[in-house]
This record gives C-alpha cells, sequence and structure tokens, in this order.
C-alpha cells in the first residue's frame, strides 16, 4: 500500500512533537511504502528506512511562500502587471470573485462551527454541513481548483477583490455580530492570515504522480496540515485519515486569547479554523485522536462518532524497564517534577503546595527537572519560580539552591544530576503533575512506565490515562495537591501498590507495539472500503499466477508454461 504521510513541523527535517511518531509509524510499518509530503522548514534530512521517501516539501512560513515557486506567486496575481506576468482573465475573475464570495459568506453565517452543524447524515454517508459549511466548503474546492490550473492563490488573496468579497460578507444581512462588527483594518490582517492558511490551495502536490498515486492519505495533524488530504480526495477520490494528538483549532483559541487582536478579527480568524476543522472532520473516512479529550473536541466541531476511533499515542517502554522493575529505588521522601518550565505547568502551585507538605512532614524534598527550552524568554519564568522557592524556604535556602543544601532544587535534563529521565523518575517515591493546561501529557506514562504513584491535576487526559492508578486534584488547588502528596509519601504499601497498576496499565495501552498494531488494522480497513484504482504501468491483475511467489524449482517452468506454453 503507499501511504501519502502529510507531516507538520518538518519530519523528517525538524524536531517536535509529532515527529518521533511518525518515525515509529514508517519503520514500524515496513511493509507499507510511505511517500513523504512534509509541510515546515527544508533542510537535510536523516538517513530514511527504504519503505520511504520524501516527495515534496513546502516552508509555508513568512510573507514571501518560500515553499511555492516564485513564479506561481507572479502567475497568481491579479490586473495586468508587470512584463512577463500573465493576468487572470475576465473568467478566471469571475471564478475567483464567486469562489471567494461562497468562502467568506460561509465564514460569516450564523451557524458557526461546532454549534450542531455537521452532525446529521447526508446521503453520500458523509456527516451533514449546515448552510454556512457547505458554503464554505464550495467555495474553498472553488478556489483550489482554480488554483490547479492557474498556478496558485497567494496574490490573488491578498487582492482588493478578496478584501472587498471578505466585506461584502461581513455586512450582509444575518451575519454573525463578530463579523458584522469588523472594521477595514480587521479586513486586511484577515486577508493576510487567509492567504497563510490557504497556502496548500497553490502547491503542486495534486497530480498524477504525487499525492494522485497514494493509495491512502494520512494526515499527521488536522488544521492546515490536512488540507492536502482533503483536497487529494477532491480531484482523486483518496480516502484520508487524520491523527490528532493534540487539537490546532483549541491550539489557536489558547494562542489567540492573550493576542492584541481586536475581538471581531478574533472571530473572523476563529470561525475560519472551525471551518476547516469541521471540513476536515467531515470528509476524513476515520479520525484518530490519541485521546478522549481530542476526540470530544472533534465531536463539538460537527465529526461522525462512527468515524472517530481512539488510538493513544505510542512510547517508548523499554528504557525504563529497569526502573519499573525495581520497586525499592527511590527516596520516599522525595517529589519529582519534570516538563517544560512554563506558565501552563503552574509550578508556583506546585511550590506553595510543597510549603504546606514540608510543614507536615519536615523530610520532604523537591525536585524539578525542566526539559530543556530554546525559546527566547523561556527562561522568565523559571527565574520567577527560583525566586518564589527563596522566599518560601529562606532559612534553608543558600541561594544557589544546590542539591543537599534546599529542600527545593531545580535542575536541567541532561545535567550532571539529572543525566537521563531515567534517572530521574528512579530518584523519587512520588511523580507529580500541577500543570491547568495539557493535552496527553507524556511525563505522566512515562513515570507510570516506571512504576511510580503519581499525583496530577484534573486536566487534559489526565484521568483518561491514569485510569484509577494515580491520585487526581482538582488544578489550582495547592492544599489538595499537598494532602494528596502526603497521603502517598506516608503510606508506602500503597504507593508500590498503585505503581505496579500503573505500569501494567501503561504497558497494556501506551506502548509502541499497540499504536503500531492499530494502524496496520486501520489502514487494511480502509483500503478494503476504498473503490479499486487501477493506475496506469501498475501492470495487469492476476498477470502471474499464486503460485510464482513460492519459492521451488518448478517456479520458472510454471512461468514459463503460463506465458506461452502449448495451453496457453
Amino acid at each position: 500500500m503507499r501511504i501519502g504521510l502529510l507531516t507538520e513541523g518538518g519530519y523528517p527535517y525538524a524536531a517536535g512533537e509529532s515527529v518521533p511518531w511518525c518515525d515509529r509509524l514508517v519503520r514500524g510499518l515496513g511493509q507499507h511504502q510511505f511517500d513523504l509530503y512534509a509541510l515546515g522548514r527544508p533542510g537535510t534530512p536523516p538517513p530514511l528506512p527504504p519503505n520511504a521517501r520524501v516527495v515534496r516539501t513546502a516552508h509555508l512560513d513568512g510573507p514571501d511562500a518560500a515553499g511555492l515557486p516564485r513564479h506561481r506567486l507572479e502567475r497568481a496575481a491579479f490586473g495586468a502587471g508587470r512584463a512577463g506576468r500573465r493576468a487572470y482573465g475576465r473568467r478566471e475573475r469571475r471564478h475567483f470573485a464567486d469562489a471567494l464570495h461562497a468562502l467568506a459568506g460561509g465564514l460569516c453565517a450564523e451557524d458557526a462551527p461546532g454549534t450542531g452543524a455537521g452532525t446529521g447524515a447526508a446521503p453520500g454517508g458523509e456527516p451533514a454541513a449546515g448552510a454556512g459549511a457547505a458554503s464554505f466548503a464550495a467555495g474553498l474546492y472553488a478556489l483550489a481548483e482554480l488554483a490547479r490550473e492557474r498556478g496558485g492563490l497567494p496574490g490573488a488573496l491578498r487582492s482588493d477583490d478578496a478584501v472587498r468579497a471578505l466585506e461584502t460578507a461581513c455586512r450582509a444581512p444575518g451575519a454573525r455580530r463578530g463579523a458584522a462588527a469588523s472594521g477595514l483594518a480587521d479586513h486586511l490582517a484577515f486577508a493576510d492570515h487567509l492567504e497563510r492558511a490557504l497556502r496548500p490551495l497553490s502547491l503542486d502536490w495534486y497530480t498524477e504522480d504525487t499525492l494522485g498515486s497514494a493509495d491512502l492519505c494520512h494526515a499527521a495533524a488536522g488544521g492546515t496540515t490536512a488540507l492536502p488530504g482533503l483536497l487529494a480526495k477532491r480531484f482523486f477520490g483518496t480516502p484520508l485519515l487524520v491523527t490528532e494528538y493534540g487539537v490546532p483549532l483549541r491550539a489557536h483559541y489558547l494562542s489567540a486569547a492573550g493576542s492584541d487582536r481586536s475581538a471581531p478579527l478574533r472571530a473572523l480568524l476563529a470561525a475560519l479554523h472551525g471551518r476547516i476543522a469541521a471540513e476536515t472532520y467531515r470528509q476524513a473516512a476515520l479520525l484518530t485522536p490519541g485521546n478522549a479529550h481530542a476526540r470530544r473536541w472533534q465531536e463539538k466541531c460537527g465529526a461522525d462518532r462512527d468515524r472517530v476511533r481512539t488510538v493513544h499515542p505510542g512510547m517508548a517502554a523499554d528504557r525504563f524497564a529497569e526502573v519499573g522493575e525495581d520497586e525499592e529505588s527511590g527516596d520516599p521522601a522525595t517529589l519529582v517534577w519534570v516538563g517544560r518550565v512554563e506558565p501552563a505547568k503552574d509550578l508556583i502551585a506546585l511550590l506553595h503546595a510543597f510549603a504546606e507538605i514540608r510543614a507536615r512532614q519536615p523530610d520532604a524534598r523537591l525536585r524539578i527537572v525542566a526539559v530543556p527550552v530554546r525559546e527566547p524568554g523561556a527562561g522568565a519564568y523559571l527565574t520567577h519560580c527560583r525566586g518564589l522557592a527563596a522566599q518560601l524556604f529562606p532559612d534553608e535556602a543558600t541561594g544557589a539552591h544546590a542539591v543537599g543544601e534546599n529542600p527545593v532544587t531545580f535542575e536541567e535534563l541532561g545535567g550532571p544530576e539529572a543525566p537521563t529521565l531515567e534517572d530521574v523518575y528512579a530518584s523519587g517515591a512520588v511523580v507529580v503533575l500541577s500543570s491547568v493546561v495539557e493535552g496527553f501529557p507524556a511525563s505522566l506514562v512515562e513515570a507510570m512506565f516506571c512504576a511510580r504513584a503519581t499525583v496530577s491535576t484534573d486536566v487534559g487526559a489526565v484521568v483518561e490515562i491514569i485510569g484509577g492508578t494515580g491520585l487526581v486534584v482538582p488544578p489550582r488547588n495547592p492544599r489538595a495537591l499537598a494532602d494528596a502528596c502526603l497521603a502517598l509519601l506516608r503510606d508506602p504499601e500503597r504507593r508500590y501498590r498503585l505503581g505496579a497498576a500503573a505500569r501494567a496499565r501503561a504497558l497494556e495501552l501506551f506502548t509502541v507495539e499497540q499504536n503500531l498494531a492499530a494502524f496496520r488494522g486501520i489502514y487494511l480497513e480502509l483500503l478494503s472500503h476504498a473503490p479499486v484504482r487501477h493506475r496506469p504501468g501498475d501492470g495487469v491483475p492476476f498477470a502471474h499466477p499464486a503460485e510464482a511467489h513460492v519459492p521451488g524449482s518448478w517456479t520458472h517452468t510454471a512461468l514459463t508454461a503460463g506465458a506461452g506454453g502449448p495451453d496457453a
């Protein structure tokens, strides 16, 4: 089977959350051929297995759309333009205007994504779409067809015609309140964002020898990453599988909440990303969220429950086997926290909780191990946490927070005191997660592989992961966090019992093997329901007898007789 794998974050070029999963999928399903289509910054790929090849790479960030050839941008511009540029004719301009009016009208319509539109059944077996969603989809595919014929859209989507079409839709009767309140500045900013979001429509990926040759398109994320899969289904009937271990729509809402954008602009952007998500969920043959939390988001956006199947992400368990088999390892009075030091992890609440723990159990210690982050400004929150620790434990602080001198230590993974994750988890008795926002926390699964009892806040997929093998408390509640940690620190037998149950659960649900087994079956299932597609050059079906593949001295004779023997 030939799989067109649509990746985000630049796999196989860059590092990211989806990169290890993509690599394990490609290497673990060696019986399939993977054609990689990477949306991200290109570079020099690492050695790939024999069953994988990079077919196309597109870097779509930046004002010049580096993933698109320059001539494509120029040919797409409106007007007479400079010498050598081919402008849209009257027919193309009319088609573009009609398509953009349909798309903009669908964005501004009242049946916003997530309010129930798209939950019924259409005659073709796909979930039905509301009027706004249907108008958006019609405009999207019309733009895609025009881009395929004329070589791209970026210049057109930045034109005055595009801004006027958006303004008309926002002023139309029945437009949503947020859209109706938008002004010219909002329309200009949104047109720029729309051009960036729809750049995949202008890629040269939609030919018979690229995505048209795939038996199945597998998008490693939703949102913009899945757009080429939508077009492959539209142009070639290729089934689309969408895997989401995080929800792009949710990430957009969270990132936009604290931005300096105006309320009408945020409403338009939310409508755009919501419409793209809803259309992706409606057209996908199957959705495989990584957890129930992501599944609920998909269903709220109109995904048909019959097309949603949870497949937990696979994680390598072998590296933690030695720690998990040694239940006696670790300091019985030490709490361990591992992760990226950022406000969403709420280390402030954890430090306040530990102050209460320390007052009730003076020998308790807290080990905070940070995963290295190379982003600008990432150290500000860590500095704030260090300062709070010095204030909460003034008599014990030395200013350097060195191991053995303060009950709270701040370390970095890979350092002398925390060289590996296995060493970190093995050093403590209880692993703590104090976040206020989470998706699928990998550190929790790693702690379970290590047979460690856990105390976690009830966010994201935590309850689904724990499944009764750890203690869960409300977020932003230091008192509850302290009580749960003390309960485990003071009860070794309970810690061992919960740790053993956690390890058994993790080995059953969250290993690489179970993830590969699930997708192995899903690929075969989707292909079995897809229509047979005979492509030129594939050969004639049944041209070779089945026994020709069985080794033996008679094989050559059988092939010769079948090809031109006396009975032929």
